[in-house]
């Protein structure tokens, strides 16, 4: 009976046989490898030395001068984001408040993950109240309940937007808002401001009917109840 002959391999000759025929194709993997791996290491120890220089600064700056020096060098640190916002502060401070806005809206544009966004806007629009601008401070504030509704800012943003609606009597709308604040955020100070605020808003206005209320007829004075004729 003819047996079946089993060729037998050599793992080491197959590596072999294997490094010949793709010996420059490998070679040029592990060349990019390396030189990938040198731009990365590079690249790391840049920025963290970039991090490392922004944050000494940081902590030297105490004014918008100084703050405005860190956003120069450095802006794309996590020491440049802080900057902005206390730069904003200063220019407030110093009744800049259409600047103070531009500084909040480059920090949100150039760090929109911060975790600090949130306070960015209230900031801006409590600005825009300063200016006199309450419906743009209110549709800010809506901005906020919207996109950062989930922020610990949320709260109160919805209040604040309360506040603004009560003062333009917007009574019905302000009271929707508070009623969100004590359903959504039982828990927090802005639920306590809010039902403080919803006592003092006015009772709805009686509807009335759209045929408007019958005028009510004057009594007859005695000398036109004189000179009237008598009914037969």
């Amino acid at each position: 009976m003819p047996t079946t002959k089993v060729e037998s391999t050599d793992p080491a000759l197959e590596a072999q046989v294997f490094w010949l025929r793709y010996r420059r194709e490998i070679a040029a993997l592990l060349v990019i490898a390396i030189i990938a791996l040198t731009a990365f290491i590079g690249y790391r120890l840049y920025h963290d030395r970039r991090e490392m220089a922004a944050s000494a600064m940081m902590a030297s700056a105490k004014t918008a001068v100084d703050y405005q020096e860190v956003i120069n060098r450095y802006n794309d640190t996590s020491a440049a984001a802080a900057a902005y916002l206390l730069l904003a502060d200063a220019q407030r401070k110093d009744g800049k408040f259409a600047d103070a806005n531009n500084t909040l809206q480059t920090f949100i544009t150039k760090f929109p993950e911060h975790e600090l966004v949130s306070t960015a806007r209230m900031a801006t629009a409590a600005n825009l109240e300063s200016l006199g601008k309450q419906d743009d401070a209110l549709a800010m504030y809506q901005v906020i309940g919207s996109l950062n509704a989930g922020s610990f800012n949320a709260p109160q943003a919805l209040l604040a937007q309360a506040q603004i609606l009560e003062a333009k009597n917007r009574v019905e709308e302000a009271r929707r808002v508070c009623e969100t604040i004590m359903t959504k955020y039982r828990d927090s100070y802005a639920a306590l401001e809010a039902a403080r605020v919803l006592r003092t808003l006015k009772p709805a206005a009686p509807q009335t009917s759209s045929m408007g209320t019958p005028p009510v007829s004057a009594a007859p004075t005695p000398t036109q109840a004189a000179s009237a004729p008598a009914k037969p």
